[in-house]
């Protein structure tokens, strides 16, 4: 979880009473979903979760907590305490990884993946029609360490784009997309071995990559890589009053 952070960063974490609250910007669920602290993770109270959501609020931002269930008993009663406040579950996503170097068995077909940092106008494009807008965007410029774009081509024609960053020792893949024309031709895996190679040559010991679970082809995808399932998480979003609705 700790690399997630540091290859896909919000704007701004605050560490408060027992939380990390996280100014998104935009950036989607990840950047901007509050957690426990982990040295302060057994001491919330009722209150605490009450200032966590008016602090969310004055970030213009939904309630919206992260869990974490491999973490422990404090996840597992948060995770209970929200569902008793009526929060939903959404995204639950799985986390996959497989060391680096078992991804470059394969040498990477001709002009079929690169990494390229900073991205190229039409990696851009392929983003934004994927729904990866400029928000999110700005959270690979955010990212502090080594990071690579990664294009990906088909029949010689820009078809798929994707962000890797590494963090203690660890490369992580994030906004992979590929153009709807040209799914199921294979571009995505090429573009991980892409990742692999990048990792390996830039001292990663380690490729992940996350995924929600209902992705069916992301997750056949990793599996079929032979990337292991290394942990998993949900969130849970405060539905929104039928006077805010409105």
């Amino acid at each position: 979880m700790q690399v997630v952070d540091g290859t896909w960063p919000a704007a701004a974490m605050v560490e408060a009473g027992p939380w990390i609250l996280r100014e998104g910007r935009g950036g989607g669920k990840r950047v901007s979903a509050t957690t426990l602290r982990g040295d302060l993770a057994d001491s919330w109270t009722d209150d605490d979760l009450q200032a966590a959501e008016k602090a969310m609020a004055l970030m213009d931002q939904p309630a919206l907590f992260m869990i974490r269930p491999g973490l422990g008993a404090a996840e597992q009663a948060l995770d209970q305490a929200l569902d008793a406040r009526g929060y939903q579950v959404v995204d639950p996503v799985n986390i996959y990884v497989i060391p680096a170097q078992a991804l470059c068995d394969l040498p990477i077909p001709r002009v079929t993946a690169f990494n390229i940092w900073e991205p190229l106008a039409i990696m851009r494009e392929i983003w934004e029609k994927g729904g990866i807008g400029a928000a999110r965007q700005r959270v690979m410029d955010r990212a502090k360490g080594p990071k690579t774009g990664i294009f990906g081509r088909i029949t010689d024609k820009p078809a798929g784009s994707a962000f890797c960053a590494m963090d203690q020792g660890i490369a992580m893949v994030h906004a992979v997309e590929v153009t709807e024309p040209c799914r199921r031709k294979g571009l995505a895996a090429w573009m991980m071995r892409s990742a692999a190679f990048w990792a390996r040559d830039n001292g990663a010991d380690w490729l992940s990559v996350i995924c929600t679970t209902e992705n069916d082809a992301a997750n056949g995808l990793y599996r079929a890589l032979g990337m292991d399932l290394a942990g998993q998480y949900h969130y849970r979003l405060k539905p929104l009053a039928e006077s805010d609705a409105s």
